[in-house]
């Protein structure tokens, strides 16, 4: 029986794309979006869109 090689599930870094800046923009926009919607029913659903925009916006700064 031969190997197979899938690539189901592998990651592509972000940083190999040539538009890297613009795709972080976009999910940055997305999880403030995603974390003021969810302030108020679910804040610990909210707090970690919140942190996740944050990392985002720390690694945006460290592009530009």
């Amino acid at each position: 029986m031969e190997k197979q090689y899938c690539k189901v599930g592998t990651v592509t870094p972000i940083a190999a794309t040539a538009d890297a800046i613009t795709v972080l923009e976009y999910q940055y926009q997305i999880f403030l979006d995603k974390a003021s919607n969810m302030k108020y029913c679910d804040t610990r659903l909210g707090e970690f869109f919140e942190h996740k925009a944050q990392k985002l916006k720390g690694i945006l700064e460290n592009l530009v």
